[in-house]
Order: C-alpha cells, then sequence, then structure tokens
C-alpha cells in the first residue's frame, strides 16, 4: 500500500512513521522517499489500522 504524507519532511519525520507503523505490525517495510513525500508499506494489517497509527502520530496520510 502506498500513502501520501504531506508533512513528512525529514528523515526523523521517516523514522516517527516507521515507529508508528511498526507498533501496529513489527514486520512491516516501510520505504520512504522524502522527495515526493510517499512511503509505501508491505504489511499484513489492514489498512485503515496503518492509517490510523499514521494519524495518531501526527502523520495524516492519503491513499494513492
Amino acid at each position: 500500500m502506498r500513502f501520501q504524507i504531506d508533512d513528512m519532511s525529514c528523515g526523523a519525520c521517516v523514522r516517527s512513521i516507521e515507529k508508528a507503523i511498526a507498533a501496529v505490525d513489527a514486520q512491516a517495510v516501510v520505504e520512504a522517499d522524502l522527495g515526493a513525500r510517499q512511503i509505501s508499506v508491505q504489511t499484513s494489517a489492514d489498512k485503515a489500522q496503518i492509517m490510523k497509527a499514521l494519524q495518531d502520530a501526527g502523520f495524516p496520510p492519503k491513499a494513492l
């Protein structure tokens, strides 16, 4: 699944996003593209769970 995260602007943001997703699925693989402000997530978790974790972490996502 892919998300647009307009508030992601630095490496610390990426680490916070990775931590939020890991809290839902510790085995998730997150790839970030800072320039495009997008992430892709390989996870067995439900999309709604990932979106809620990102929202709760202060990084409201838009599904792509």
